[in-house]
């Protein structure tokens, strides 16, 4: 009995004194964080593992609603040359705004430049620009008939896919350039562009030969391959003819309307 009383005691010591130092640690934290505050550090916290980043996303669709976009060609091109929003500033030798007809009635969208396009600053050149251009060509337009942008206006590096905060930074600026040219029709080249702008995750085999529309104007958007997918499969250059004769269907019949 008497050595029972005496663990029971032993454990009540040793709680109490747990107990003691978790309230002295949260007491110490309490002051540092206190602290950092009155000093106007950030403090960071761990995240778990896989927790989402919608804090982040928050954050960067709160600075493109900080940051006023100009309602000109040229005021927003020169927005978008001195952007820093994301990382890709830092690899960048240079933005790739767009080119072509402004006042166009077809808007093409690939997904992001290339070694060469960050080198030239000008959208789809090199093999599979060469390949768009003869693609256009067959429906009936020089590259000169059209206007044609990206979803990212810098080259991620490596040519890897655009990540979502990427887009996000950027996607102001593109519903801005289509705000400004009002097309009648819209090619989305290749899945990255056809996944942004339809906000799907479908194969692009699945989206092609449907006519879809984008955002609040509900202007129609034609999918299509990628002409870096046709390089690498020559055989599927067949379909995308297919595609460009019913987007030129499509915008017969609006310009019939």
């Amino acid at each position: 009995m008497q050595s029972t009383r005496l663990l029971n005691l032993r454990i009540a010591h040793i709680r109490s004194w747990v107990m003691f130092r978790v309230d002295a640690c949260m007491i110490t934290q309490n002051l540092k964080n206190e602290y950092l505050q009155a000093m106007g550090v950030q403090r960071w916290l761990v995240r778990a593992a896989g927790e989402s980043a919608v804090n982040d996303g928050l954050q960067v669709l709160a600075n493109d609603i900080a940051e006023p976009l100009a309602h000109d060609w040229a005021g927003l091109e020169q927005q978008v040359s001195a952007c820093k929003k994301c990382k890709l500033h830092e690899t960048r030798t240079q933005t790739v705004f767009g080119i072509g007809n402004r006042q166009a009635d077809w808007l093409i969208i690939g997904e992001a430049p290339g070694a060469e396009e960050d080198r030239q600053g000008e959208p789809f050149v090199g093999a599979a620009g060469k390949l768009l251009t003869e693609m256009l060509f067959a429906a009936g337009f020089s590259r000169a008939d059209v206007y044609i942008a990206n979803i990212l206006k810098c080259r991620p590096p490596e040519n890897r896919d655009p990540a979502p905060e990427e887009v996000a930074c950027c996607n102001a600026y593109l519903q801005q350039q289509i705000a400004l040219m009002q097309p009648q029709l819209i090619l989305a080249v290749g899945g990255v562009a056809a996944h942004n702008l339809l906000q799907t995750n479908e194969k692009v085999g699945q989206m092609r030969g449907t006519l879809h529309h984008y955002g609040e104007t509900n202007i129609p958007l034609v999918v299509t391959y990628h002409p870096a997918y046709l390089l690498r499969s020559p055989l599927e250059k067949r379909k995308v003819w297919g595609d460009l004769q019913f987007a030129q269907a499509v915008y017969k019949r609006l310009r019939a309307e």
